[in-house]
């Protein structure tokens, strides 16, 4: 299944996110393959996403610190930013399997890791439409 969702600010992108988090089965794993270009959103949409699964959450962009995790109610949600990573090995160093397997993983830059990604990833990608690259389109596809 494929959505597209059209957005024209940062608040409508939020909303997006916390719209697939509803949709969510929140007692099982998830992974969530985020693809865009720099300053498409992401982080947004991933702030969109922590304000139904981790509501306390501050969420900030991971970029220097890999990975963050924010406590939710019944599994973690983990944000990852993979931008830096440059190979397998590196990836694994960082524990990504215990992320994929334990919680509700959220990778921005999955671009970077395509051998990585499950087969039932959820993926989100963002790209920025109009005139003067305003708005933005996201697609979510679910399998």
């Amino acid at each position: 299944m494929i959505k597209e969702f059209h957005t024209t600010s940062v608040e409508e992108t939020e909303n997006v996110g916390s719209e697939l988090a509803l949709s969510l089965d929140k007692s099982k794993p998830h992974f969530i393959a985020m693809y865009g270009d720099l300053g498409v959103g992401k982080t947004a949409f991933v702030r969109g996403l922590a304000s139904v699964l981790a509501p306390s959450a501050r969420v900030k962009s991971p970029t220097y610190t890999v990975v963050n995790r924010y406590n939710s109610e019944k599994l973690p949600l983990y944000h990852l930013d993979v931008y830096r990573i440059e190979d397998e090995d590196e990836l694994y160093s960082i524990g990504f399997d215990d992320y994929v397997n334990t919680g509700i993983c959220v990778v921005e830059w999955s671009e970077n890791i395509p051998a990585s990604i499950p087969k039932d990833a959820i993926r989100v990608s963002i790209e920025k439409e109009g005139e003067n690259f305003e708005g933005r389109k996201i697609t979510i596809e679910v399998r």
